[in-house]
């Protein structure tokens, strides 16, 4: 009877052995492919900025005085420019004249004029080689229905073939005037899609933040 006892106890432990065994078998099943889900997330996390890094925002703003908004250190077309160069991670460049724009606002509609009625191509400072990048956003505030002719400048000093790009602007109730057929028209090798207009007041609120990222969010970003 002992015997049977210790024959059957022995029988026990050696099933529990076996279960024990199956059961951290199993856990350090579920840990790696944990770990396999995990990586996986890491690569898309990975690949999604690097996408990001393909993107680029061009912006032409003016600080100074200006309309509805009075002195301003930082310009409204800037400020969106910042909010969608920070959602999705894009690098930046600045359109800077170089010859600066006065800081008086009636001066500056003066000279705005005599640029458009002239067709003027106006230097700007520095560049960027825009070869790089898939994805170009393009901003710029509403002179005179148009974009400002500096922005022309830049656009005829690049190849747009084969990019897509997204324009914003900002304006005082002329809304996009427009610029955003006139892109496609003037660059005919790009796709140019739906762009965002807020008034210069507005870009500089919670509001046109909001407004601007919900736009990047129904483009897919």
């Amino acid at each position: 009877m002992e015997k049977w006892l210790i024959g059957f106890g022995a029988l026990i432990i050696a099933v529990l052995g076996i279960t024990v065994a199956a059961l951290l078998r199993g856990s350090n099943q579920i840990t790696e492919n944990n770990a396999t889900i995990s990586n996986q997330e890491d690569n898309k996390m990975a690949e999604t900025n690097q996408n990001n890094n393909k993107s680029l925002v061009v912006y032409f703003s003016r600080t100074g005085e200006n309309y509805g908004v009075g002195e301003i250190s930082v310009g409204n077309t800037a400020m969106m420019a910042d909010y969608i160069a920070e959602y999705t991670s894009a690098d930046k460049f600045e359109i800077v004249s170089v010859k600066p724009y006065p800081n008086n606002y009636q001066e500056t509609v003066d000279i705005a004029t005599e640029e458009r009625n002239s067709n003027a191509r106006p230097e700007y400072v520095g560049d960027i080689d825009i070869a790089y990048y898939d994805i170009i956003f393009l901003g710029y505030p509403i002179w005179w229905s148009d974009m400002p002719m500096i922005v022309y400048s830049f656009l005829d000093n690049h190849d747009f073939s084969g990019k897509m790009v997204i324009p914003f602007n900002t304006h005082e109730g002329s809304g996009s005037s427009g610029t955003y057929q006139k892109l496609q028209s003037e660059l005919s090798g790009a796709t140019v899609r739906d762009g965002l207009a807020l008034s210069g007041s507005t870009a500089r609120t919670d509001s046109g933040k909001r407004q601007t990222l919900n736009w990047l969010k129904d483009l897919g970003f």
